[in-house]
């Protein structure tokens, strides 16, 4: 299977060639930059250049506004001059859609303009059609003579260019090839990439946006394996359309654009808020902080075969023990030994509310599955839903909830639960021996644990190893984080 990415098991960057946006190199051997949107009204010069600066104070080394006719593309000019006047020479970014005469007057103004292929030159009527080969062709023609003066400006003022992809607004030619898929969404960038290459202009970065994180993730991946395939290696900027606000916001983000910076990949960033764009930049920061370190991490053995298709998304076959595994619903178990031992109110924080007029437990979105208390049990009743699991050690003496074992406590116990044990592990534990006992063993969980400074990769590593081994015991991934920062 064709590789995404530098490296599956050691960090390593995505090696893009460096691309500059004025003065500012993205690619190459620079640092991930932050960039972010403005919501002004473009022809508000006074407003786009207040919020602009709030932006780069929190740290936004590149700034995006939109241009959706030619009067903002004009105006992006006077905006420019006024941020020039405050000393401020953060490069700007023509964000365009529909409308080729805006771009080509924005890339004689700003440092770059980002163009979408799904709506340059095509327009989206929600038509099918079956093109035949000539008419797929022709159109291709067609788009190449309305696209390349552009591309002749950005290469006659040294202005560079994003093609960026949405999945949400392909083009019918392209929709009626390829559907509505991370494929499409690829060729769609590719067809603007050739033409830019024919001439001979490469100040290219590529996108591949979507609001759906899986999406994006398998589309950014089948463009970097094109990319290696046809030796091309233009920078990447990632990012999750319209993630929403608040805590969901960030999730979202961090799930799609943590993915992909997981395996190298990324070269700018934005967190797409629907808050006021200088909230987003605290979020970019801590994602990006995340990957400043990780070179020199502990070594992880190497690959023997990769079971798992990077590009489609298939869940892992698993044996069911009670009800975690097979096609439940993925389980969520917390560290609970901080709980209070005497009072039901904290469970709260859990997810779970109890209702003293009818007397019943109520369930939010965030309620969890097992509460791992340690070897102190609490004083009060849970919700039916609500799983304890104990230490073994505490376990086998009161044989409450389910047990927690560690390694050689499982290969020792004469005692066990009869539908559920966990094992904690990492994936030094995880030798031929034991996953030789645990395959037999129909009631066992894994708790996959990990102090590697490059866990993700090594917790994958050792899944591989499952798969390997046709070994269909179920997984709890499990990670911890010292922090208490909001973002």
């Amino acid at each position: 299977m064709m590789m995404y990415c530098a490296d599956l098991i050691k960090y390593k960057r995505f090696h893009t060639r460096e691309v500059k946006v004025g003065d500012l190199g993205i690619g190459g051997t620079n640092p991930i930059r932050i960039q972010s949107m403005t919501t002004t009204n473009t022809m508000d010069v006074s407003a786009t250049v207040e919020q602009s600066m709030r932006m780069i104070e929190e740290g936004c080394e590149l700034v995006r506004i939109t241009a959706p006719s030619i009067n903002e593309a004009h105006n992006l000019k006077h905006i420019r001059s006024e941020l020039e006047k405050r000393s401020c020479f953060v490069p700007l970014i023509a964000d365009i859609h529909f409308t080729p005469n805006a771009a080509e007057v924005a890339a004689r103004i700003v440092q770059k303009v980002r163009v979408n292929p799904g709506n340059y030159a095509d327009k989206k009527r929600f038509n099918i059609i079956e093109y035949s080969d000539k008419q797929y062709n022709d159109e291709i023609e067609r788009i190449e003579k309305k696209f390349t003066p552009l591309v002749k400006i950005c290469k006659e003022y040294g202005t560079a260019m994003r093609i960026g992809t949405n999945h949400g607004s392909l083009s019918d030619r392209i929709m009626s090839r390829y559907g509505d898929t991370p494929i499409g969404m690829v060729e769609s960038a590719m067809e603007f990439v050739r033409i830019c290459e024919a001439s001979n202009y490469y100040d290219i970065i590529l996108s591949m946006k979507a609001s759906n994180p899986q999406v994006m993730v398998q589309a950014y991946r089948l463009l970097v394996q094109q990319m290696i395939q046809t030796k091309r290696k233009y920078p990447l900027h990632l990012g999750v359309t319209e993630a929403g606000d608040g805590e969901d916001g960030r999730v979202k983000s961090a799930v799609g654009i943590g993915a992909l910076m997981e395996d190298g990949l990324g070269d700018t960033i934005r967190v797409s808020l629907t808050e006021e764009p200088e909230k987003e930049i605290p979020v970019a920061k801590k994602i990006i902080e995340r990957y400043m370190n990780r070179n020199g991490h502990a070594k992880i053995e190497p690959i023997i075969k990769n079971a798992i298709d990077p590009y489609h998304y298939t869940r892992r076959r698993t044996e069911k023990a009670l009800n975690i595994g097979s096609g439940q619903v993925p389980a969520v178990m917390i560290n609970a030994t901080s709980l209070s031992r005497r009072e039901s109110i904290g469970l709260k924080v859990l997810g779970y509310h109890y209702n003293n007029i009818t007397d019943k437990w109520n369930l939010d979105e965030m309620a969890c599955d097992y509460i791992y208390l340690g070897s102190k049990d609490i004083n009060y009743g849970l919700p039916g839903s609500l799983r304890k699991v104990f230490d073994f050690s505490y376990w086998k003496e009161n044989q409450r909830g389910c047990p927690l074992f560690k390694v050689n406590e499982y290969l020792n116990a004469e005692l066990k639960h009869k539908e559920l044990n966990f094992l904690d592990i990492t994936i030094k534990d995880l030798d031929q021996e034991l996953i030789d006992i645990i395959k037999q063993d129909k009631s066992i969980v894994l708790i996959l644990g990990t102090n590697n400074k490059h866990g993700l990769a090594e917790q994958r590593r050792a899944v591989l190893k499952l798969y390997e081994n046709d070994c269909k015991v179920p997984v709890v991934i499990r990670r911890k984080y010292n922090t208490k920062d909001i973002e």
